[in-house]
């Protein structure tokens, strides 16, 4: 089979190369140039053709990962796992588009559609090498005793759902509103800018629900997965949600020592093996892009072509609302809109389902969307409107458009088709910069402000999406740099109030972090940026420290510990072991001291970062007139804690006490507790592999003490990816993608990222046809 012949074999870099042949999809051979990360650099006849090695080789690298998500995507997982998953299933069915996939196809130009045709080309011949060969196919097949799905180019149109979460906090708005405590969610999830919402005339906030979410609360948590626990999934997922986000920026030439602009961008993720990003390097007649996508989605999400460099982070569009519909009493099919009673939309669906029979499933849509939950005891029903179900709106093909962008013109025009809300970075060869905010935006009513459920009745139903145009931009800025970590970035001026665009924004401390160093940094280079990525100063501990009181005698050498301490949270670091638990521990006591115990099941925190910060600063308010006491108790009593958590985790002495020891990274394959007493997939990892940083160092890596029982401190997520791009001079361009980029343990590209992404020791992302054929290490062909 040709994934094993490509794992173990060496080829000789002249031009006689293995032949893959008999590939259907395929117009022309082409050849495949691998380097030693395994990384495949594709030369095709054709545009289309190169799209097709993209399909064809990252399931190769990544099939099992790819089908799962495929899978969970189109209500497919119960047919492999059995009755504990229809539930996502049906949730998943619901939200596929309903309308006509090939007129939304059309809407795209020619050569975008016929590349997204064969990238599922691609992956559908590598399928059917496993097909001819069925003792070849990956173990997680053969551990779960089924076969890979093959794919449609319709598939990537019908499948929307790009949940964020936000109506999560709408029902909890609307809960704590109808106890009178609405003031208490701005502890947890700081408006910006301030903001005060309210209920809409005609919402019963005493009415509403966790239960309201329905099916839409399905896809917000985590699958019922027990033994198996996939990677994208493990862990909490509202720490996921609340971690979830990147780092991105751009310096123009008159910042930098070559007079060329740089692009950096490190996406953060969950942690898992395999890795997210999959890096790939796509040549043809009118289109040279390199860079990591995302296995299942055609194209680089994340790098650059002969012409531009772009990146992206997280921008945060409120881009679903809830709508409560009054159902008829005797007919729950029947809703109260524009003033009459209309019948839901109806389709029947049939979920397979393994060892078990065959369920027939009803969904309902209203003008607003899908019918999420029904209440017919009650005459009500949840549905819900989001951007990624309009017409126009699939967001799957979007990276094909921006990787033959040759400028800005064009490159904001291939981000209408991009509907996930994010932050795009710019750079071009002409020396030019920019940033534009990309994603669907809808256009509400007058007075919706998306920020709690809307009665269903029509009055306040969206009026579309609004155009790229309304979202910002800033091409050329004046300071020279650009840059975004997911914190509020709405420009000065920018209507709010007009586009509504959002009120909830992550923390600002990498931001402002990565602006101190490029505002004081007047040439930067390359290496300025990778060093950026890995910059583990926490102003966020900085400013707690200061509020730390003098100790006694008990506690005195902690404090002076964290006194002379210069906020880097590295792995060796002891002083940065004892901020982290004893920050840990504030939290945990802030949150008992301001959130009233009756509040715990809407609010189960943690608090705001910034509001913590803020309600230490001003103990007065916080804590009554003798506030600065009572927060210097607090303090040293978290102190205190601290201290003997570090002595029982590690030891009594101090200069043991490594931030790295606790921080820990151990990463297991999603099969690696099931059914066999023999495990295929080994840990990437383990105890003797600590790490810096914390989620609010540049260099974010997560922890979640919250939930995580046996290390509340061990590593979750951070960037996996990461890059910096010289822009014109693309073979000083660098890059890390942990922990590599095969999903098949048997290949060294396993894990092998793994000691040098440890030590940001960044690695060449060879571009150029020279240095490309110069560094590979095995070379192959694709054929007909």
């Amino acid at each position: 089979m040709a994934s094993a012949v490509l794992a173990t074999t060496t080829f000789a870099r002249s031009a006689s190369g293995r032949t893959i042949k008999g590939l259907e999809g395929l117009t022309a051979p082409l050849e495949v140039w691998e380097d030693k990360w395994g990384v495949p650099h594709v030369k095709a006849a054709s545009v289309a053709d190169a799209y097709f090695a993209n399909g064809y080789l990252v399931a190769k690298d990544r099939l099992w990962q790819m089908d799962f998500g495929h899978r969970q995507s189109l209500g497919r997982l119960a047919e492999v796992f059995g009755d504990a998953f229809v539930p996502s299933d049906v949730a998943n069915r619901l939200f596929l588009f309903r309308g006509d996939a090939d007129a939304e196809l059309a809407r795209y130009s020619s050569v975008v559609q016929d590349s997204a045709k064969a990238y599922v080309a691609g992956i559908n011949a590598y399928i059917h090498t496993l097909k001819e060969n069925p003792e070849n196919l990956p173990a997680e097949f053969a551990l779960l005793g089924y076969e890979p799905l093959e794919w449609t180019v319709q598939d990537l149109i019908r499948i929307r759902a790009e949940v964020t979460g936000n109506t999560e906090l709408e029902i909890r708005r609307a809960c704590l509103a109808a106890r009178g405590a609405l003031a208490y969610d701005s502890l947890i999830t700081p408006l910006q800018p301030a903001y005060i919402p309210t209920p809409l005339p005609g919402l019963d906030v005493h009415s509403i629900s966790e239960k309201d979410l329905g099916h839409l609360g399905v896809l917000q948590k985590r699958l019922p997965l027990g033994e198996i626990h996939a990677a994208t999934l493990q862990g909490d997922p509202s720490h996921r949600k609340t971690n979830e986000g990147s780092n991105s920026w751009v310096i123009a030439p008159s910042r930098t020592v070559t007079g060329r602009p740089i692009l950096a961008n490190d996406p953060h993720l969950a942690f898992g093996a395999p890795g997210p990003r999959h890096v790939i390097h796509l040549t043809a007649p009118g289109l040279d892009v390199i860079g990591a996508g995302s296995p299942g989605m055609p194209g680089v999400m994340q790098g650059h072509n002969d012409h531009i460099a772009f990146g992206r982070t997280n921008f945060h569009i409120d881009q679903e609302d809830l709508f409560v519909l009054r159902t008829r009493a005797n007919d729950s099919s029947q809703y109260w809109h524009t003033r009459q009673w209309r019948k839901m939309e109806e389709e029947t669906v049939s979920i397979a389902v393994r060892n078990a029979e065959e369920q027939s499933v009803t969904l309902r849509f209203s003008a607003q969307g899908p019918v999420i939950s029904e209440d017919m005891a009650r005459n009500r029903a949840v549905a819900v409107s989001a951007t990624w179900l309009y017409p126009g709106a699939n967001g799957l093909l979007a990276n094909i458009g921006i990787n033959l962008a040759h400028d800005w013109t064009s490159f904001c025009d291939a981000l209408r088709a991009h509907t996930s809300p994010t932050n795009f970075t710019y750079a071009d060869q002409q020396g030019n910069i920019g940033w534009h905010a990309a994603g669907g935006l809808p256009e509400r009513a007058k007075d919706h402000d998306g920020m709690m459920p809307a009665p269903g009745d029509g009055l306040y139903d969206w009026k579309g999406l609004q155009p790229l145009e309304n979202l910002p931009s800033s091409f050329n800025p004046a300071a020279g740099w650009f840059g975004t970590s997911n914190q509020m970035n709405l420009p000065a001026g920018y209507s709010q109030k007009k586009y509504k665009v959002s009120y909830e924004w992550s923390e600002p401390f990498r931001y402002n972090r990565v602006a101190q160093v490029l505002d004081a940094t007047q040439h930067a280079s390359v290496q300025d940026s990778a060093n950026l990525q890995h910059d583990t100063l926490s102003q966020l501990a900085l400013r707690v420290i200061q509020l730390l009181p003098e100790q006694n005698e008990g506690t005195k050498f902690a404090y002076q510990l964290l006194k002379s301490w210069n906020g880097r949270v590295d792995r060796d670091s002891p002083a940065a072991a004892l901020y982290e638990v004893w920050w840990t521990h504030v939290c945990a006591a802030l949150y008992a001291a301001t959130i009233p115990s009756e509040l715990h099941d809407l609010l189960p925190g943690p608090l705001s970062p910034s509001v913590q910060l803020a309600l230490l600063q001003t103990p007065e308010r916080t804590f009554g007139n003798n506030g600065k006491t009572v927060r210097d108790n607090m303090l040293t009593e978290c102190l205190q804690k601290a201290v003997a958590e570090l002595t029982e985790r590690i030891g009594p002495l101090p200069a043991s006490w490594k931030w790295g020891t606790l921080h820990t990274l151990t990463i297991g394959h999603v099969l690696e507790k099931f059914g066999s007493t023999h495990n295929p997939f080994p840990n990437i990892g383990g105890k003797n592999y600590g790490s810096g940083g914390d989620p609010y160092t540049v260099m974010a890596r997560w922890y979640d003490p919250v939930h995580s029982c046996k290390n509340p401190y061990a590593t979750t997520g951070g960037a996996s990816f990461l890059m910096v791009c010289d822009i014109g001079e693309w073979d000083n361009s660098v890059f890390l993608n942990f922990p590599g980029q095969s999903a098949n343990p048997a290949t060294t590209h396993y894990s092998d990222f793994l000691d040098v992404w440890l030590k940001g020791d960044m690695q060449p992302l060879y571009f150029s046809s020279q240095n490309v054929t110069k560094h590979a290490v095995r070379r192959y062909m694709l054929s007909p």
